[in-house]
């Protein structure tokens, strides 16, 4: 932020000369630890999301600092508003869970993904892990989930061969999480059209594994997740 106009950090005594609160909005960009480090009275932070694409933070400072800095994921639809809260790296005895794919499966929206909350979210949510760095999360039933929610129709081993005989020339909705190659080179490889109703999803599961989850979409009204 020492990079940026006005230049907060340096006015930061002026500033609080003039008031013991201060919000800050500034770009999605922006390292949540970066910040935490340069602005130093961080009390809160609100990650704003519209649509699943995060639009800005804004941050809560004040005079009097706080060794818990609260974190606010706030994504708004066209349905409502998906909300989960938490403290940003906060020592927790909370421990997530972790599965092989179950029957549903759930993407956490663009609000949390920037959070790091996702141990948090496991635990709340009542739902496994399928990797700890994979951020893709699995359950037997349905659930509240603040994300994109969707029901696992097969799940296959990543054999590129057989998926490109079985899937060439189909439309796919493709999403990627911890896996080596990106959406293009993925369409490219097994030769799938954009668009259509069936959702694939590459990833890697606990075993470390690449797999596929061939997926359906749940369309449903927004829950409201408040942490």
């Amino acid at each position: 932020m020492r990079d940026c106009v006005p230049n907060i950090p340096e006015h930061l005594e002026l500033l609080f000369n003039k008031s013991n609160t201060i919000l800050i909005k500034t770009s999605p960009l922006f390292d949540l630890q970066a910040g935490i480090e340069e602005l130093k009275h961080v009390q809160g932070i609100h990650i704003v999301a519209v649509k699943n694409e995060v639009k800005e933070l804004v941050w809560l400072l004040s005079k009097e600092t706080s060794p818990k800095i609260k974190i606010r994921s706030l994504n708004f639809t066209k349905t409502g508003l998906e909300e989960f809260n938490g403290f940003f790296n906060q020592p927790t005895a909370a421990v997530a869970d972790y599965s092989l794919a179950k029957n549903f499966l759930f993407e956490p929206n663009a609000a949390i993904m920037k959070s790091g909350l996702f141990v948090e979210l496991s635990v709340e949510t009542g739902t496994s892990k399928l990797h700890p760095n994979s951020h893709l999360y699995t359950s037997i039933e349905n659930k509240n989930f603040p994300g994109r929610k969707f029901i696992i129709k097969e799940v296959e081993a990543y054999k590129p061969g057989y998926l490109k005989k079985r899937f060439k020339g189909s439309k796919a909705n493709i999403t990627t999480r911890n896996f080596p190659e990106n959406v293009v080179q993925l369409r490219k490889k097994l030769k799938i059209k954009e668009g259509g109703k069936t959702y694939l999803f590459f990833t890697t599961n606990l075993k470390n594994e690449k797999i596929l989850l061939i997926c359906e979409k749940i369309h449903s009204q927004i829950d409201f997740i408040i942490m």
